[in-house]
């Protein structure tokens, strides 16, 4: 119960150093349009660029690794069942609505990790900018107060595992 009480401390003070940056607004405003990169189009459209591309293998991966994490994901939003900032900071508002009632893991970012994970062991130079991008998603998903920190870090962690124990099912 300890460990749960001091990842709790170091979440609400993470999140509140966040939330008290100086350009927090212009972090805002980007972090708006890169959630939206991770609500779901653009992996639909990344299986019909690389279905076209003929990369079925990628495709298969992509697909069966989505759906272990949605399942997972799902599985964990509702066992933990943890609260999202705005339940548990009295008066605080977050930015955007989130789509669900729970906070822990983001799945934005455990999506976001998944699909970098898969698509940089097929194409190598795409690896920097997904795992920028994929760590910007879960940045984003703190600022705009819709998570914690640990949230984010457990999609990443989610998302990526996931990713590496499907490439090793499928090729090896």
């Amino acid at each position: 119960m300890k460990l749960l009480q001091t990842i709790q401390l170091f979440d609400l003070r993470t999140f509140d150093w966040c939330l008290k940056r100086k350009h927090r607004q212009l972090f805002v405003g980007s972090s708006r349009w890169v959630s939206r990169t991770a609500d779901g189009q653009l992996y639909i459209v990344a299986a019909i660029i690389f279905s076209l591309l003929d990369e079925w293998l990628l495709v298969h991966i992509l697909a069966i690794g989505f759906t272990v994490e949605r399942i997972l994901y799902f599985i964990l939003k509702n066992r933990l069942r943890r609260n999202r900032p705005q339940q548990t900071i009295p008066g605080y508002k977050s930015v955007i609505q989130p789509s669900d009632q729970f906070s822990f893991p983001s799945g934005h970012t455990s999506a976001a990790f998944l699909l970098m994970g898969v698509v940089s062991a097929f194409y190598p130079a795409l690896g920097a900018p997904l795992l920028i991008w994929a760590t910007w998603v879960g940045i984003s998903r703190v600022m705009l107060g819709v998570h914690f920190p640990t949230d984010s870090v457990a999609g990443a962690l989610l998302g990526y595992s996931i990713s590496q124990y499907c490439l090793n099912l499928m090729i090896a």
